[in-house]
């Protein structure tokens, strides 16, 4: 353990101090820390397929489900390539966990999502679509009860296992928030990377509601009893709902990794964190039938994205002059004003100018030895802190980057629709993947990417890369 000064974005000393300890590390990816109502750590391993718990006195380290078995495929990422034929890992793997809120007290229900199948698993080579070449993955977001004497999860009841899956872009958080004093499950997926790299020609349905991919997803906790089995687990006041029930809540989305909720003047606010393409990350806040705009406006409407696109690639056999199935944005400015209910983020991050974005574009077509280079943090996780503790902190965002090694706070306005001020620390040569804070706001818990890299263009590789697979507490120390 030893102190560890925090710093801001522009290096001057924040005069707050914390202990740093790495409590377990080596883990198989872990995707979420839940900081749970028994005061112990909540984990599940992205390619492990283990929910673990762990606490966070000694570290000490529980199994509570192994779902290796419950997957069709192997793991793609430890076989030769001579064996399995170059086939991929889906991007996550056993991805969004959230625990009910009375997980303690009469609802003792784990939400956990995962990739369970390839459908090229059984196809010669790499697996790819013979049609559009994208690699295509299913996901299945399932319902535990946790029985405390045991220590484990059984009883599995699937809420939903139609969710198409790729190896890029599948998003994966899931997050328990309350919608006019009703708790319901949000689930994020990504636009599978439809539009890059081996999924360029794959088409892009973020904004179609007939796909779930780019989207935000809303599910019952319970299943209501209309009698209609596919039906149960999809409100009735979705707003997309027609005929059949429908489980999209807000679409335009491109790869959301984090969702949070914060409640301010007694109203739930449920915020994501999402990867742009060559610039833009965003922090959105989810509102009911909102569409977010990827791939029309990217970031903020603000033309920076004019002339461009999404995604870019060599294959000149591809559509359009950048190579990909993304549509070309004309004018991001008259996409917004086109979209119904266009929502602008509440922060879009190293916002870029069209002229040096045009740059990247075209080094990235031209396949050439100048590597294609751009600015990005690449959230994952996202967590809020509420607490008194750090009255500086109280109603801030705090935000995992896969990029750059660091949490990164936002401090919200009053009614916590605006960033009022950003600052960043726990520099360190990791991939901070998920954030959570204890009950008191004392301790700041993150997890870290046992993997260097993964897909996409937010891979990076740390130099000297430290503590992998591994969970970090930070207590404050006023």
């Amino acid at each position: 353990m030893f102190l560890y000064t925090l710093f801001t974005a522009s290096g001057q000393d924040t005069d707050k101090q914390f202990e740093r300890k790495v409590i377990v590390k080596g883990l198989s990816d872990p995707w979420n820390i839940i900081y749970g109502p028994d005061d112990q750590l909540w984990i599940n391993e992205a390619k492990g397929y283990r929910v673990l718990k762990v606490n966070p006195a000694d570290g000490k380290t529980d199994v509570l489900l192994d779902l290796n078995s419950a997957k069709t495929f192997p793991r793609y990422d430890t076989l030769n390539d001579s064996k399995d034929g170059k086939k991929p890992w889906p991007q996550g793997g056993l991805m969004g966990m959230a625990l009910h809120p009375a997980l303690l007290s009469g609802k003792p229900y784990v939400y956990l999502a995962y990739v369970y199948d390839f459908e090229g698993k059984e196809s010669a080579g790499d697996g790819h679509d013979p049609k559009d070449g994208g690699f295509h993955f299913k996901t299945k977001i399932v319902r535990y009860t946790y029985e405390k004497d045991s220590n484990k999860l059984h009883d599995a009841l699937t809420i939903c296992d139609s969710i198409s899956g790729s190896n890029d872009h599948n998003g994966g958080r899931l997050v328990i928030s309350a919608v006019d004093g009703k708790e319901y499950l949000f689930y994020s997926i990504g636009d599978l990377g439809a539009g890059q790299f081996t999924n360029a020609g794959r088409a892009n349905h973020a904004q179609d509601l007939r796909y779930y991919e780019g989207k935000i997803l809303r599910f019952n906790t319970e299943p209501d009893q209309n009698g209609q089995t596919a039906d149960q687990w999809i409100p009735k006041d979705n707003p997309f709902n027609s005929g059949l029930r429908n489980a999209v809540w807000s679409l335009g989305h491109r790869n959301p990794q984090g969702l949070a909720t914060m409640t301010i003047s007694g109203k739930e606010i449920l915020y994501s964190s999402e990867h742009g393409p060559f610039s833009d990350d965003e922090i959105n806040i989810i509102k009911k039938g909102r569409n977010y705009g990827h791939p029309l406006v990217i970031g903020y409407a603000d033309g920076n994205y004019n002339g461009l696109a999404a995604g870019v690639t060599e294959k000149d056999s591809l559509p359009g002059i950048w190579n990909t199935a993304y549509p070309l944005i004309e004018n991001e400015q008259l996409n917004a004003k086109k979209l119904k209910n266009y929502e602008d983020p509440v922060k879009s991050f190293n916002a870029t100018e069209n002229s040096k974005l045009k740059e990247v574009l075209k080094a990235s077509r031209s396949g050439g030895e100048k590597k294609a280079e751009w600015q990005s943090i690449a959230p994952s996780g996202i967590a809020a802190y509420t607490s008194n503790l750090i009255p500086e902190w109280k109603n801030s965002l705090l935000i995992t980057s896969l990029k750059q090694g660091k949490l990164i706070r936002l401090k919200l306005n009053a009614a916590g629709d605006k960033v009022t001020n950003e600052k960043e620390y726990f520099k360190a040569p990791v991939r901070y993947r998920d954030v959570a804070v204890s009950k008191d706001g004392k301790r700041i818990y993150l997890v870290t990417d046992n993997s260097e890299v993964t897909s996409g263009p937010t891979q990076e590789k740390p130099k000297d890369i430290s503590d992998q697979g591994a969970i970090i507490e930070f207590t404050y120390v006023p």
